[in-house]
């Protein structure tokens, strides 16, 4: 018996010490968000108010079962619910719940941005303004973070350019990994966007190794005379 009680604390144990990501919501962000996060969490939990995809809960404030089953330190909970009042609702309930989560929410508008601040949330980011690929990866890449936020709340002349990749530019046939992408100063290359028009983040192991083809369309953050001086050199 004894055996047995300690061979079942020991699966216990493994189960809340992985590194989780609890994703919220139904819509198309929150199913991005799920889709790149698979690397990088050992565990994926979806969860919607329907129930009809992943596990269902009603935003209530006993999130016990969830508590007992992951390492809140270790953990994200992305809120990417679409009823803003019912995002913030959420937010506010799982700060209550869990003081160290990591709480990442997405807002409509500026407005709803600082209610979610003001409820608990570690990072808001404005659906309007980013995909869910930077979302989900801005927590390893801080640098990247000041910039975005600067550029989304703050007043600046900051930037965000597309700029596609030509038959004669100096870095086509290139993998992504190999460039020094320090020399080209002043801009911050953050995603790459297919013919497809799928957004994957630039630093991420799905795209590091993509060799940049006529077509692709990398997305730059930086001062307008810094992203002219960017398309000049790279002959785009």
């Amino acid at each position: 018996m004894s055996l047995r009680y300690i061979s079942t604390k020991k699966v216990h144990e493994v189960t809340i010490n992985k590194k989780t990501a609890l994703v919220f919501g139904l819509n198309n962000y929150a199913s991005e968000i799920a889709y790149n996060v698979v690397d990088e969490y050992e565990e994926v939990r979806h969860f919607s108010l329907e129930g009809t995809k992943g596990e269902k809960f009603d935003l209530s404030d006993d999130w016990s079962s969830i508590e007992n089953s992951i390492d809140e330190k270790k953990s994200v909970a992305f809120c990417a619910l679409e009823d803003n009042a019912e995002n913030i609702f959420l937010t506010i309930s799982l700060r209550a719940f869990f003081t160290d989560l990591t709480i990442i929410a997405v807002a409509s508008n500026k407005e709803n941005a600082n209610k979610l601040s003001m409820a608990g949330a570690n990072k808001v980011i404005p659906i309007v303004e980013t995909t869910a690929d930077i979302i989900t990866n801005m927590l390893e890449l801080p640098i990247s973070n000041n910039v975005l936020n600067n550029i989304l709340f703050e007043e600046n002349d900051l930037k965000v350019a597309q700029i596609k990749i030509g038959e004669n530019c100096k870095i086509k046939d290139e993998q992504i990994l190999s460039i020094d992408w320090s020399r080209y100063r002043g801009v911050i290359v953050v995603a790459l966007m297919h013919e497809d028009m799928k957004n994957e983040f630039i630093y991420s192991s799905k795209v590091k190794h993509h060799v940049l083809q006529s077509g692709d369309t990398l997305v730059v953050v930086g001062y307008e005379n810094d992203i002219d001086e960017f398309k000049n050199l790279i002959g785009s």
